[in-house]
């Protein structure tokens, strides 16, 4: 299976609450929030907010994909994810994007193999 890619560069697809709520598992979705809730200093994040189907596909969002500034620039871009922007191969790359980048290096990674590969 393809793995399904987030606008930014996170993987959808291996994140413990789309993988929990793809499989319908609700002990899972409790654990992962309240992990999260410790990690993320977030004592009110309910298991309703963290059900996802994906930042790019139709569906559901969790609370944060659902109000993403850059999951939002993309889908105005209409680009499959941000490696197909112009702005992300500027030099200091999309002001959007970068702080994340800043914070998940995997995710830039990720974009800059995509990047490579639509240059080459």
């Amino acid at each position: 299976m393809e793995p399904l890619i987030a606008y930014c560069g996170l993987v959808c697809s291996d994140c413990p609450a789309y993988i929990a709520t793809q499989a319908d598992d609700a002990a899972e979705l409790e654990r992962v929030v309240a992990m999260w809730r410790e990690e993320f200093d977030a004592p009110d994040m309910t298991v309703e907010s963290i059900i996802c189907d994906g930042c790019t596909v139709p569906g559901r969002k969790c609370g944060h994909c659902a109000e993403c500034d850059i999951r939002a620039c993309a889908r105005a871009l209409n680009v499959a994810n941000c490696a197909h922007c112009d702005a992300y191969a500027r030099p200091g790359g999309c002001e959007t994007l970068e702080g994340l980048l800043a914070y998940v290096p995997q995710a830039r990674s990720l974009l800059d193999g995509i990047r490579a590969g639509l240059v080459a």
